[in-house]
């Protein structure tokens, strides 16, 4: 009788152990997502490292972890997409993703960012600007990367009121490649402007990720299992419109709770590419 009690604690030790390992996996684990797209417009190849959604704890993923992310990936360019720390975090944690921040730039990488709805603090934004990166908060800059001209935009909203309008702040030049940067997807306002890229976080890829059935909950609507409503959810990855597509990373932090099942961390790789005629 004692050995068979004995069992019975021995398997659910491995049951929780196992357990453990798979959620730890799911939220402390980063990877490195490969995407890529190809335009016309584009003669070499470029290549965009996308960080987003740290909110940095003293525990979370390190800054060690991301900068030998993008030190292999060696991009061109990256691009911060807001929430790197949470509101109301004390200043050693803003300074997380300032060092980071810093070290990308120290290893030669431009960095351009914007902020989401947590790491909207003045001071944040001047120690980030401070170390060199680019704050495309409402600003634009067109840049050459490879022989390519860019067009980059930048936005920090974090509400869409129904009269908002990109065509009011920004101009389109066609014969470049535009990428639109904002924290918050808004996917019918950036398809009316029109960008070859929009690239978005905030949706931390919905968590939940369930085999067959897609994202457990939808944000937006608050409906579970959206995809069997038919919902669309936009809640990680490519969705194209006329003319470009919007892209959402999953991101990197677990705000509000660690619970990422089948969406681990990321750090996107993006590659674009010239079109194969």
């Amino acid at each position: 009788m004692a050995t068979t009690k004995r069992k019975k604690k021995h398997r659910l030790f491995k049951l929780i152990l196992f357990l453990i390992i798979v959620w730890w996996y799911n939220n402390y684990t980063l990877k490195t997502n490969h995407v890529e797209i190809t335009s016309g417009k584009i003669i070499n190849p470029v290549r965009i490292a996308v960080i987003s959604d740290t909110h940095s704890t003293k525990h979370g993923i390190s800054n060690r972890s991301i900068l030998k992310c993008v030190r292999k990936a060696n991009p061109d360019i990256v691009l911060i997409l807001g929430d790197m720390y949470t509101n109301g975090s004390p200043a050693e944690i803003i300074q997380i993703p300032v060092d980071l921040t810093s070290d990308i730039i120290s290893e030669g990488y431009p960095v351009y960012f914007v902020t989401g709805d947590h790491d909207t603090d003045q001071s944040y934004i001047d120690l980030m600007v401070q170390t060199g990166a680019e704050l495309m908060n409402y600003n634009s800059e067109t840049i050459n990367i490879n022989g390519n001209n860019i067009q980059l935009f930048g936005i920090d909203n974090v509400y869409y009121s129904p009269t908002f309008n990109l065509h009011n702040a920004f101009s389109l030049n066609p014969e470049f490649y535009s990428i639109l940067m904002a924290h918050i997807p808004n996917y019918e306002k950036f398809a009316d402007f029109g960008t070859d890229l929009s690239v978005c976080a905030d949706t931390h890829g919905g968590m939940i990720q369930l085999p067959f059935f897609g994202a457990m909950i939808d944000s937006a609507s608050m409906q579970l299992f959206p995809e069997l409503h038919g919902i669309e959810v936009y809640d990680k990855g490519f969705f194209d419109y006329s003319g470009g597509t919007m892209f959402i990373t999953s991101g990197i932090g677990v705000s509000p709770l660690p619970v990422r099942f089948n969406n681990r961390p990321e750090i996107v790789i993006m590659d674009i590419k010239s079109e194969v005629k």
